[in-house]
């Protein structure tokens, strides 16, 4: 039997999950918004359709959503040249599912353009067998879209794949595909109702591999 691992990139693989909560918060002003922590919370791991329906629930008269979404984007890029660094453990889980031949695959919400430049300067796109980014799906997260796309991209099914998330709606997200939903803390701290929904719950990738390696030894 073939087992996949999809992750997410932005707290998950790189600690960037920081730079888009403090873009959203700076950029809000530009737009004639109040900049609203809540929103940072509800917007993480989206695009798409969900994406605009968080926008409007939160900033219902904002002239431009689309402006705003590429301004943010833009502070990230900007912020990501000067420093981008990966998330403890990284390397160790991606050499890890290497060894033990299980394909990879990205999953992130944003635009494949900025996955592809941003594994290419951390060395890391050798590991990954597909890429899917926010610009390729209609519904994002919490919708399963995207890891359903991932897990067909590696030709695995979705049952049979590991997800790596940081946010709330990865996590619902990866439930929604019947995945193998692990959460690795960042920015969002999991309430009961949502570790519920992990198979796993780890503060960094290193404790994550600890507990896969006897795992996968017993598959």
């Amino acid at each position: 039997m073939q087992y996949g691992a999809i992750f997410d990139m932005d707290g998950t693989l790189f600690d960037t999950e920081s730079y888009y909560r403090k873009a959203w918060l700076k950029a809000a002003p530009e737009f004639g918004q109040e900049p609203s922590v809540a929103f940072t919370e509800a917007i993480s791991g989206t695009s798409g359709n969900e994406f605009e329906n968080v926008i409007k629930k939160f900033y219902p008269n904002i002239p431009d959503s689309k402006a705003y979404l590429n301004r943010v984007v833009n502070l990230v890029h900007e912020w990501s040249e000067e420093k981008l660094s990966l998330m403890e453990g990284t390397e160790n889980i991606l050499e890890f599912f290497k060894a033990t031949n299980i394909k990879m695959a990205v999953a992130s919400s944003s635009p494949t353009e900025l996955i592809e430049k941003n594994l290419q300067r951390a060395n890391l796109r050798k590991y990954f067998d597909a890429i899917v980014g926010g610009d390729q799906i209609t519904n994002g997260k919490p919708a399963p879209d995207i890891f359903l796309r991932a897990a067909n991209k590696i030709n695995v099914t979705p049952q049979d794949c590991y997800v790596f998330e940081d946010s709330r709606n990865g996590i619902l997200a990866a439930h929604a595909a019947k995945c193998i939903p692990i959460l690795i803390v960042d920015q969002y701290k999991p309430d009961e109702k949502i570790k519920k929904f992990c198979a796993g719950v780890y503060d960094n990738f290193n404790q994550a591999i600890e507990v896969l390696s006897i795992v996968t030894e017993r598959k």
